[in-house]
């Protein structure tokens, strides 16, 4: 579903990522970390068809990032860190608004917001504005926009940034609800919550891969994942 080949990006004569290389199959659900300068902001825009690998490909869903963005972001659903959401709107006017912009068939649209309202746990809150949400249920409503229009492949970046422990509880489930439904890439510097999310870890150190495992292959290198992450990127 996502084939990642020999990426390197360079920014003038500064390396970001090189010779990264890694595959996600339909429907795993995988945790992407590294310390801050890793090159994981960089490998998720380039990801996200933001920014062009200075050499080696990328795939998504089988379209090249570069030579078939627009047919590529079709397949992508994309939670940044800070969600783009607008205030003023009601939760179901705004997820009218994303799917349109998304090209989401009108014959489907009412079908496709009620399925992503249920899915996020937001069908409670789906008259109100989102200026009157607390910061969870905003996050709910961004990744409700990310999966609007049914993508393929699902990136969260720092999903659960900022909020309490409820309210990261919550999100985490809807995160859970997704799996084996989509792909989803979650980078995030919480490590105890990627834990209770994922059971595969990519840990990029410098703009290189350190590690690629399941969960229970990192707990023989140390006992949690924090000691693994710190020797790891040490």
């Amino acid at each position: 579903m996502i084939a990642i080949h020999n990426v390197s990006k360079y920014f003038a004569t500064t390396p970001a990522l090189r010779d990264v290389s890694f595959e996600v199959q339909k429907g795993e659900l995988i945790g992407f970390l590294g310390p801050n300068g890793a090159g994981k902001t960089t490998l998720m825009r380039i990801l996200t068809c933001y920014l062009p690998p200075t050499k080696g490909a990328v795939t998504i869903a089988g379209y090249d990032v570069v030579k078939e963005s627009l047919l590529a972001r079709r397949k992508i659903g994309y939670l940044p860190e800070n969600p783009p959401l607008y205030s003023d709107m009601t939760v179901r006017g705004y997820l009218k608004f994303a799917a349109q912009i998304k090209d989401v068939d009108s014959r489907q649209l009412r079908g496709k917001i009620d399925k992503v309202l249920e899915e996020c746990s937001l069908t409670n809150v789906q008259s109100q504005t989102i200026a009157t949400l607390s910061k969870g249920y905003k996050q709910r409503v961004g990744l409700a926009q990310a999966t609007v229009h049914d993508p393929e492949v699902l990136i969260l970046d720092e999903p659960t940034n900022g909020l309490d422990p409820q309210q990261i509880q919550q999100v985490r489930e809807s995160i859970k609800n997704l799996e084996h439904k989509r792909t989803v890439i979650v980078s995030t510097h919480i490590l105890s919550e990627i834990e209770l999310i994922v059971q595969r870890i990519i840990i990029i150190k410098q703009g290189q891969i350190a590690a690629d495992k399941s969960l229970s292959e990192l707990r023989e290198i140390a006992p949690s994942l924090e000691e693994v992450f710190l020797k790891l990127t040490a």
